[in-house]
């Protein structure tokens, strides 16, 4: 090869000798010293101080739970400000779950008559998710405050059902997404609201989840509400990393779902055709993120989400256990010059071992729950924002900015990627 060809592959010929060259790369250090010297400084990396909880009232909230798969997973008897007072379960093998779980004698085979009894003030709506809409909207109507699991609804238009009843209704809303409540997240908001990651100008987050086949026929052959459920019409284990993290709300997307034609996809209640869905988002703030939810994935399992800022990125434990790490931009630092020639910034890399959250709760809610510790958690803001009379974090609002944005991705990507809007509920 000749000089003048090596000069078109980019390398140095006779033209910028090897002295020239070393003093070419000297000169692109120095520029880029002068650039680190001009960005602004990565604020040191302090753990938020957690105030220990105190308990400051004595009153008891009643709630019942409705359920009996997923509701019998929190620790609602746990909590020193509520008692549970009602159960119900169509099944009796799970209704008797919930009794045993609660230590509540007091059980219904029916939602309608569960929802007449007088003492209750609240009601956990953890059933199938195409229920969650009609049974939350009841209950406040009923005069019962509501804790839904996700999905709030499967459209638009059940969202702006649940909203007009709490506006109806006067009663509280939350919504039980778990990825809020883990400790990795409640941090990462923590921290942006420091101002410690600058700018985040990109987010990613990706919940994969394969073997879910096995939860889309029940004991007696027959489809259960997963068959073919569309990947972004449960969305809100990302949706409620971006939302939270970066303070802004999705608003516009575009999206691409695969399929392979599966059985599954081609017989379903929601006619949809994807395993697995990807979209590209845009926020309020005109940053992008994107998201992707998989329910046939050769991956392992993962609920995670990972931030960029100008000052500091923040990427959590990934699927092999690695892990949650920060990258922070060093002030006063040489530029570091890689292998190829080029100056390269120096970021400095962190594990970083998460504050213990647990003491924000009562005692006895200090103890191992599911989604990574989060049960614990959602119990507890419930219960404490109903005593407090305050709003819940994850209230009607907040669940529909989590759950409007799949909705929306779904239709997208039925529509073969077609960029469409997502509505601001508030």
């Amino acid at each position: 090869m000749t000089e003048r060809e090596n000069s078109r592959l980019g390398e140095p010929d006779g033209a910028l000798g090897r002295r020239e060259f070393i003093k070419g790369v000297a000169g692109m250090a120095a520029g880029g010293a002068m650039l680190s010297a001009l960005a602004p400084a990565a604020r040191a990396l302090e753990a938020p101080a957690i105030k220990p909880w105190t308990q400051t009232s004595d009153k008891v909230i009643r709630i019942g739970i409705v359920g009996g798969r997923f509701g019998a997973t929190f620790q609602w008897h746990l909590h020193p400000n509520c008692k549970v007072t009602a159960v119900c379960d169509i099944r009796p093998d799970r209704l008797a779950t919930l009794q045993k779980v609660y230590q509540c004698e007091n059980g219904y085979d029916n939602f309608d008559s569960f929802l007449k009894d007088g003492q209750m003030d609240a009601v956990g709506v953890f059933t199938p998710a195409p229920l969650h809409k009609d049974q939350a909207v009841a209950a406040m109507k009923a005069g019962k405050h509501v804790i839904s699991a996700v999905p709030m609804g499967m459209s638009l238009e059940e969202l702006e059902a649940v909203i007009e009843a709490t506006r109806e209704t006067g009663m509280t809303y939350m919504m039980a997404e778990t990825s809020r409540f883990r400790a990795s997240t409640m941090h990462a908001v923590q921290l942006r609201e420091q101002g410690t990651f600058g700018t985040i100008f990109y987010s990613e987050a990706e919940y994969h989840h394969e073997g879910l086949i096995k939860l889309f026929s029940d004991e007696k052959g027959q489809p259960t509400w997963r068959r073919g459920l569309p990947p972004m019409l449960y969305p809100t284990h990302s949706t409620g990393l971006i939302v939270p993290v970066t303070g802004e709300r999705l608003t516009e997307v575009y999206a691409i779902g695969w399929g392979d034609g599966h059985d599954v996809l081609r017989v379903n209640d929601y006619n949809n055709p994807f395993w697995n869905t990807n979209g590209f988002f845009k926020t309020s703030g005109g940053h992008s993120c994107r998201i992707s939810i998989c329910w046939h994935i050769a991956a392992g399992g993962a609920d995670r989400g990972q931030f960029y800022g100008d000052r500091m990125s923040y990427i959590m434990q990934r699927p092999d256990q690695s892990d949650t790490v920060v990258y922070r931009i060093r002030q006063g630092h040489d530029v570091v010059i890689d292998s190829d020639g080029y100056p390269e910034g120096d970021a400095k890399r962190d594990i970083y071992e998460l504050p213990d959250y647990s003491l924000q709760m009562p005692e006895p809610l200090r103890i191992r729950s599911g989604h990574g510790g989060s049960h614990t958690q959602i119990t507890h803001e419930f219960i404490s924002s109903l005593v407090d009379g305050r709003k819940p974090i994850v209230d009607v609002y907040e669940a529909a900015a989590y759950t409007a944005p799949g909705i929306v991705a779904h239709q997208s990507a039925l529509r073969g990627g077609e960029t469409m809007k997502i509505p601001d509920f508030g």
